[in-house]
């Protein structure tokens, strides 16, 4: 059974204002994170690579802002967007991606294993499509245990070529987990469409196994947030897995170090993205053509915001490194 977008623009005056003001709240700390993170990069700071998640902040928050924190989440490579959106503090992201003793994993996952038990994120993964079996293990977990807790696997559109993730959405249908598999389509598989790679229609895939399906514009987060409460919803009540599909942009080049992009997509197409179709401009105009909010209100969050980051950052910068002794720790079992 496929869901179709039905949503009403009375839809979204049902949420509290102080709700849709969270979620731009949110949207901004990620992208403020990110921006600030490919400077570390830039500035040579940083070691190894990260992938900005700057242009899907609609997603990651819809999703979250539908889920308890005693739900799970797993992540991928471009993964500090959802970890956000999870309830991860910056500090000890940063922290993570300089290396740190006070990161995340004491820092040793870095950017792309950043994980966060105490708030259900059960981790980013380098591996494309590498958590499916992740997510739908916990979902499994889940209705054994007895509990009406709901698992969220993030991946992107390139996920689709990989063989796990089918293994995963089957068992999933068949035993009826309450698993959401939400696939962040941002149009380009590294430096490739995904039209050139991927055959047939995407819902279509998640359709063969009668998982029920939901499609959305990715960039508007009132969208984002509204199905996925309803998939929610309808997975702790026992109604089984559902795909939700989320078309979307990545701003930026697939990791920090992808500055050239000419060659596999235009200055125009990256341009109309971020001029017409930015998730945080999309939500601070329509609050502020209903009246619910107002530009200065913007203005002060995005100030707070910002101090925010940059105290996190010169406090990372400071941050110790790991003693030599805790190589092996958490590494092997004991």
């Amino acid at each position: 059974m496929t869901t179709k977008k039905t949503t009403a623009a009375g839809d979204y005056l049902k949420i509290d204002q102080e709700q849709w003001i969270h979620m731009y709240q949110q949207m901004c700390k990620i992208r403020t994170f990110e921006e600030h993170a490919n400077q570390l990069y830039l500035s040579a700071k940083m070691p190894g690579l990260t992938h900005m998640y700057s242009g899907q902040e609609a997603i990651a928050v819809g999703v979250c802002e539908a889920l308890r924190v005693d739900d799970y989440i797993t992540s991928t490579h471009r993964g500090h967007g959802h970890c956000l959106a999870k309830g991860a503090e910056i500090e000890p992201m940063f922290a993570e991606l300089l290396g740190k003793e006070a990161g995340y994993c004491r820092g040793k996952g870095g950017s792309m294993h950043i994980a966060d038990q105490t708030k259900g994120n059960l981790g980013a993964n380098a591996i494309v499509g590498g958590s499916a079996g992740i997510a739908t293990g916990a979902a499994m977990s889940a209705k054994m245990r007895g509990t009406d807790q709901v698992a969220v696997c993030f991946f992107g559109e390139g996920a689709l070529g990989q063989g796990l993730v089918y293994e995963a959405m089957n068992m999933a249908q068949l035993w009826s987990f309450p698993v959401i598999y939400v696939c962040e389509n941002n149009m380009y598989n590294e430096y490739t469409h995904f039209s050139q790679t991927t055959a047939g229609a995407l819902l279509d895939r998640a359709k063969a196994f009668g998982i029920h399906t939901a499609e959305v514009n990715g960039q508007d987060v009132r969208e984002v947030y509204l199905a996925a409460q309803t998939l929610v919803e309808r997975a702790r009540q026992g109604g089984g897995p559902a795909f939700l599909l989320c078309h979307t942009y990545r701003f930026y080049g697939h990791h920090v170090g992808d500055i050239n992009r000419e060659y596999y997509r235009s200055k125009q197409e990256e341009n109309e993205w971020k001029t017409q179709r930015d998730p945080l401009r999309i939500l601070k105009d329509w609050l502020t053509e209903q009246n619910r909010a107002d530009d200065s209100l913007f203005e002060s969050i995005d100030k707070q915001v910002a101090a925010q980051v940059e105290a996190a950052v010169a406090q990372a910068l400071t941050a110790p490194y790991p003693d030599a002794s805790e190589v092996n720790q958490h590494v092997y079992a004991e």
